[in-house]
């Protein structure tokens, strides 16, 4: 089994705790669950520096730390849906991993703002938007108005994930040069990528 350094558990566990209290400074917050935040953005910016499956690890722990923190829990299924799943989804940015990657190579990390930065956010929030659509279609439909189709509903309730997305986007745009300018000139290539 290979052992995981040390930097890089660190670098979990920073991006775990800073999404929680991202979440918790929240712009809107939505009546059946759901906020408009930057709560994305470290696990955007943490897949794309470490890789796929990093970035979905570490997804996925924050989806169970956001369960324990602010819970709305109604049935199991829809448990897995919006949490574990829902936020494991953000770790898919990770997929642009070897694409970020090439760019601090390059030290093009301003021109990858638009062919990195932005598509891995949106299949970050994409990923995340289906499973809440989902659950809500699924387990939220009594709130629908009458007359409404349900899935209809749950995809306008929940387009507080794609507004969300846009303010991912920029502060990622300004973090991840930014956070490659300063680990390059700190002489560690390797943790760049």
């Amino acid at each position: 089994m290979k052992r995981i350094p040390t930097n890089v558990l660190v670098e979990m566990s920073l991006t775990i705790a800073l999404a929680a209290v991202l979440n918790v400074l929240r712009v809107f917050h939505m009546p059946q669950g759901g906020t408009v935040s930057l709560v994305m953005l470290p696990i955007v910016v943490f897949a794309l520096r470490r890789g796929l499956v990093p970035g979905l690890v570490v997804a996925v722990a924050y989806g169970m730390v956001d369960l324990m923190i602010d819970p709305m829990i109604f049935y199991p299924v829809q448990v897995l849906l919006d949490y574990p799943l829902a936020y494991g989804a953000v770790g898919l940015a990770g997929l642009l991993h070897p694409a970020w990657a090439r760019a601090v190579e390059r030290g093009a990390t301003t021109t990858a703002i638009w062919s990195v930065i932005l598509p891995a956010t949106a299949i970050a929030a994409f990923g995340r938007y289906v499973f809440h659509v989902v659950s809500g279609a699924v387990f939220f439909g009594e709130y629908a108005p009458e007359g409404q189709p349900v899935l209809v509903y749950s995809a306008v309730y929940n387009l507080y994930v794609p507004v969300s997305a846009v303010g991912v986007f920029v502060a990622a745009a300004v973090v991840l040069p930014a956070l490659a300018r300063i680990l390059d000139n700190s002489g560690d290539r390797r943790a760049t990528v």
